[in-house]
């Protein structure tokens, strides 16, 4: 396994991370347990939750699994989601944030979270409030980093700039939904995160499971998967234009020796600024597979000939 510095910190995350989003919902805690454990085994150290996942099962889960190597993982969680039913137990104000963490350490079974996350932005919340907030946790050894996931732009550059003008705990990672079917974060996310020196964290950069190969033309999502029951999500994913470009990248990484999974994340990886690639599993061997694609390192001219493939897609030809 492969490590690389989360933006410009010191801390160091495994290239492939764990997804958790999947715990407490279609994976149970024994199921858990054995992902998290073959994580640690491939070299995996990036373990992202939420407080939000399973409605805190994933947290739970993934406190049992880590109890005892706990130093072995750089333990991710988020906040911002409803914690309970009041007007304050969700966004990122000081008292939603003083009440998520605490839940959060408790259900993780640790004494302090190596990187906390605003989920998503609040703009009923001023941007100052929250860094102030999640300032003082740092101070107190609750929190080592923090991070934020799903900002646009401008909103990280304002973070950065507020935090750098009061002398703040600024963020070192930014988590967009990055993949090679959706690539809305190159247009102003990327290049924000690489002119504020932000570790970008990629989810679901296997296009909830479309780029695995698991969907075939012409047919239904298969029973389980992601898709499974989302009319919608398979009305814009499950294209024919979509296929015609997965056939093109599997052919390019078969010829390879290399699997499309391996394809997708190493062609993450190719982008300097992507600290870590989050990537969810159910499975054990879906955890291996993952952590493979540490191994591939596209060169320029392959990551060119890839890029290649997906303008074509764009102009739809």
């Amino acid at each position: 396994m492969e490590y690389r510095r989360l933006g410009n910190s010191g801390l160091q995350v495994s290239v492939v991370g764990l997804g958790t989003n999947n715990f407490g919902g279609r994976t149970d805690a024994q199921q858990a347990d054995r992902v998290v454990r073959q994580a640690i085994e491939v070299g995996i150290n990036m373990v992202d939750t939420s407080d939000s996942y399973g409605n805190g099962l994933s947290e739970e889960y993934i406190g049992k699994s880590i109890k005892g190597i706990r130093s072995q993982v750089v333990l991710a969680t988020k906040f911002h989601g409803a914690t309970g039913k009041g007007p304050n137990q969700r966004g990122t104000s000081r008292i939603h944030i003083i009440e998520a963490v605490e839940k959060s350490l408790k259900l993780l079974g640790t004494d302090y979270i190596d990187l906390y996350q605003v989920h998503r932005p609040d703009f009923a919340t001023p941007i100052e409030e929250t860094l102030r907030t999640l300032d003082d946790l740092v101070r107190q050894g609750k929190v080592l980093y923090i991070g934020c996931s799903n900002f646009p732009a401008w909103r990280l550059a304002e973070a950065a700039w507020t935090a750098r003008s009061l002398h703040l705990e600024t963020f070192i990672s930014a988590q967009p939904e990055y993949n090679m079917l959706d690539r809305r974060a190159e247009r102003e996310v990327v290049p924000c995160c690489q002119a504020y020196g932000l570790g970008i964290l990629p989810y679901y950069p296997l296009a909830s499971g479309f780029l695995t190969g698991k969907y075939h033309r012409g047919q239904p999502a298969p029973e389980g998967t992601r898709l499974a029951g989302n009319a919608r999500a398979q009305q814009s994913t499950l294209t024919g234009a979509n296929f015609d470009v997965l056939e093109r990248l599997e052919t390019f990484a078969i010829e390879r020796e290399h699997t499309m999974v391996e394809l997708a994340i190493a062609w993450l990886l190719a982008t300097p600024a992507v600290s870590s690639v989050i990537a969810g599993a159910t499975k054990p061997e879906q955890v291996v597979d993952n952590a493979k694609a540490a191994a591939w390192h596209l060169t320029p001219q392959e990551k060119q000939q890839v890029d290649d493939i997906l303008d074509a897609m764009r102009r739809g030809s």
